[in-house]
């Protein structure tokens, strides 16, 4: 997606439920210039450089690259509404730890989005590690992709949500 693209529909929770919504976030670039405008995710270097503009555009954003460091991007948290993290391919699972370590780590409490190669499978291991929004891939139907969220009734192993592991939520 680009910075020109307008409102796409994208999987979003919503009151713990998964629903397909229209979305005017877009995604600018690496060596795209930001024109200031909101609902615009940036690259973290081009945000990290830019940080007293990101207020005034609110709502604004910052997308990471696998190769980002998650940490680099809590001195924007008061200024963002939204993080992206990017997946190149489907076999690339650096984004999941991104995700987990947003938000247990760093604190991260707002949107936090999968973007690029986002397939079904794996929606519902992604809103396991923090994911609350998904861009799937153009050649993906939302609409369809939300079966993966009742894949599965429950989860053994605790994570992001929900928090807790089955067998303490269980009372065992």
């Amino acid at each position: 997606m680009s910075e020109a693209a307008g409102a796409r529909p994208v999987i979003r929770i919503v009151d713990g439920v998964a629903r397909v919504v229209e979305d005017a976030w877009a995604v600018v670039e690496d060596g795209t210039e930001w024109d200031g405008s909101a609902y615009r995710l940036l690259p973290l270097r081009q945000a990290l450089e830019r940080s007293q503009q990101l207020r005034a555009a609110a709502p604004v954003g910052v997308w990471l690259a696998p190769n980002d460091e998650p940490a680099e991007a809590v001195a924007l948290f008061d200024s963002i509404a939204m993080i992206g993290v990017r997946f190149p391919k489907s076999g690339d699972g650096r984004g999941f730890s991104t995700a987990s370590l947003l938000r247990s780590r760093h604190g991260w409490r707002g949107g936090l989005r999968a973007l690029d190669d986002v397939l079904q499978d794996q929606l519902f291991f992604m809103r396991r590690v923090g994911f609350d929004s998904f861009a799937l891939r153009a050649d993906r139907d939302p609409q369809q992709a939300l079966r993966a969220f009742s894949t599965f009734s429950d989860s053994y192993q605790g994570a992001s949500t929900p928090d807790l592991p089955h067998y303490r939520r269980a009372g065992v």
